[in-house]
């Protein structure tokens, strides 16, 4: 995997998938976990060339010395020196999950930098949009028909008031289907560091009021896409999130849950092919 410093000296590693035209796609993975389980976006890298970042602390990339650089708003730092370790005057930037977070703190500070900005079931700390148990709620009923609704929604309901912490019950709600291929990969996504994922939303991490101002002057086209059943990222916050942007579009895949690219490969790739050009 070819590697980069960061600026406080940590070596920073990245995959590189597919050989699409036009530059490559800088693509952010959530967690904070490496980016294997982002695979190739289901078939992406046939339209751009993919630059998948390991944040530091994961997967290639090396543990930093000072642990507190874990923390949100300071990873934006290494995604400012990939870009200029690819020789990229602007790059298009593609965030998953919490590593939306980053990209949007990124288009926050340099909106010069952002071609076009792919927000995938996004994460909305970094924008201060609560979201509540009752519209996670009302997203997982829609799942009441599926056989293991019963343990999973008790689960979730159990995470959500604070009394308990079993995420692998909650697992089939993060998938649009929980059949074989599903289970497969959820199986095989490797757990993050969890001293990098305790230490990402740290005091100061994010700076809502500031990141929301920016955001309303941020000329890049953006993309906000999430799955109708969606747990993590549902559809209403993602509407409110669209609401920052001045040119901003928000898109529902139906049938689909957190990882949008797993459940519909062909219409998540044509949509998110089709913003990015």
């Amino acid at each position: 995997m070819p590697t980069f410093s960061a600026p406080d000296g940590t070596l920073l590693a990245y995959r590189v998938a597919g050989d699409g035209g036009g530059d490559p796609v800088v693509c952010l993975p959530g967690g904070p976990t490496d980016s294997a389980y982002l695979g190739d976006l289901g078939g992406l890298s046939a339209h751009r060339r993919l630059i998948l970042l390991d944040p530091r602390g994961t997967g290639r990339s090396a543990i930093p010395e000072d642990i507190a650089s874990y923390r949100c708003d300071r990873l934006t730092d290494d995604v400012e020196a990939l870009r200029d370790h690819l020789g990229l005057a602007r790059m298009d930037l593609l965030g998953h999950s919490a590593g939306t977070n980053i990209a949007t703190q990124y288009a926050a500070r340099h909106p010069h930098r952002v071609g076009r900005l792919a927000l995938i079931g996004p994460g909305t700390r970094a924008v201060g949009i609560a979201i509540t148990g009752e519209t996670r709620r009302e997203i997982a009923r829609l799942r009441e028909d599926e056989p293991w609704f019963p343990a999973a929604f008790a689960a979730l309901e159990a995470i959500t008031e604070g009394t308990g912490d079993d995420w692998e019950a909650v697992a089939p709600f993060f998938h649009g289907r929980w059949d074989a291929a599903a289970q497969k990969h959820h199986a095989s996504s490797r757990p993050g560091n969890e001293e990098a994922v305790a230490l990402f939303a740290a005091e100061g991490a994010f700076h809502p009021e500031s990141t929301r101002a920016a955001l309303a002057a941020c000329e890049a086209p953006v993309l906000l896409l999430t799955g109708e059943f969606d747990v993590n990222s549902p559809p209403r916050s993602a509407s409110e999130f669209a609401g920052l942007f001045p040119d901003a579009t928000l898109v529902v895949q139906s049938g689909a849950g957190h990882r949008p690219w797993l459940d519909d490969a062909g219409r998540f790739v044509a949509t998110t092919a089709a913003f990015l050009g």
